[in-house]
C-alpha cells in the first residue's frame, strides 16, 4: 500500500530538482578562482593567469549549457505528466545525483583537459544525465503517468531529441581520439545548438500550396 501512494507529488521533485540544479550550476563556477595577488605583479602576470584559467572558463561555459539544457528536458516532461509515482520519483532522485556530479567531472576536465580518461569521465556524467532522463519518460509512458490531453507527437518528440542529442555527444567523444579539444568544442557546438534551437526550414507539401500556405 506505501509503494502506491508514495511519491506522487510532481511539484517536490520540480522543487527538489530546481534546487539541486540552483546549486550544481553555483559550484562549477566557484571552480574558477581569482589569480592569487602575491603572483600579479603587471598587466601582463594577470594577462598570463587569466589564459592560465581558459580550460576551467571554457569547462563552466560547457557544463552550465548542459545542465540547463536538462534542465529545460526534465521540466518539459514533467509537465506533460498528471501525476507521479514511487518509481518515478527515484529515478528522477537518480537523475538528480547524475546532476550533482557534474561539478566534479567539470572541475576534473578543466584540470586535465589533455587527458583522455578526464573526458570519458566528463562524457559519462552526461551519458548518466540522458539515460536517467530516457528512462523516466519511458516509465511514465508505461505507467500510464502522462496526461491524456498530451499531443500525440510528444512522445516521439522527447525520445529522439534525447537520442540524437546523445549520439552526437557520443560522436564528440569518440573525437577525442584525435584530440581532447576537437572533442569539446564538437560538444560545445551541440550544447549551443541545443540552447539556441534554431528553426530549420521545413520543405513545402503540395497541399500546402494549394491551400496557399
Amino acid at each position: 500500500m506505501y509503494n502506491r501512494i508514495a511519491g506522487q507529488n510532481l511539484e517536490r521533485i520540480a522543487a527538489l530538482s530546481d534546487g539541486l540544479f540552483a546549486i550544481a550550476m553555483t559550484l562549477i563556477v566557484l571552480e574558477i578562482r581569482v589569480p592569487p595577488e602575491a603572483s600579479v605583479h603587471s598587466e601582463a602576470d594577470l594577462g598570463r593567469a587569466l589564459v592560465a584559467l581558459s580550460p576551467r572558463i571554457i569547462m563552466y561555459l560547457m557544463s552550465f549549457l548542459t545542465l540547463g539544457i536538462f534542465w529545460v528536458g526534465q521540466q518539459t516532461q514533467l509537465n506533460y505528466l498528471s501525476r507521479a509515482d514511487r518509481d518515478l520519483a527515484w529515478i528522477h532522485i537518480g537523475f538528480l545525483a547524475a546532476v550533482a556530479t557534474m561539478p566534479f567531472s567539470t572541475t576534473l576536465l578543466g584540470e586535465f583537459i589533455t587527458y583522455r580518461l578526464a573526458m570519458m569521465i566528463y562524457w559519462g556524467n552526461i551519458v548518466l544525465l540522458g539515460a536517467t532522463l530516457y528512462w523516466s519518460w519511458r516509465h511514465a509512458r508505461r505507467a500510464g503517468l502522462i496526461k491524456p490531453d498530451a499531443p500525440s507527437h510528444i512522445d516521439r518528440a522527447i525520445e529522439h531529441r534525447i537520442l540524437i542529442a546523445q549520439s552526437l555527444y557520443a560522436l564528440g567523444m569518440a573525437m577525442c581520439v584525435v584530440s581532447t579539444f576537437m572533442s569539446i568544442t564538437f560538444i560545445f557546438l551541440v550544447q549551443i545548438y541545443y540552447a539556441v534551437a534554431p528553426r530549420l526550414p521545413q520543405s513545402r507539401r503540395p497541399q500546402d500550396d494549394r491551400l496557399g500556405n
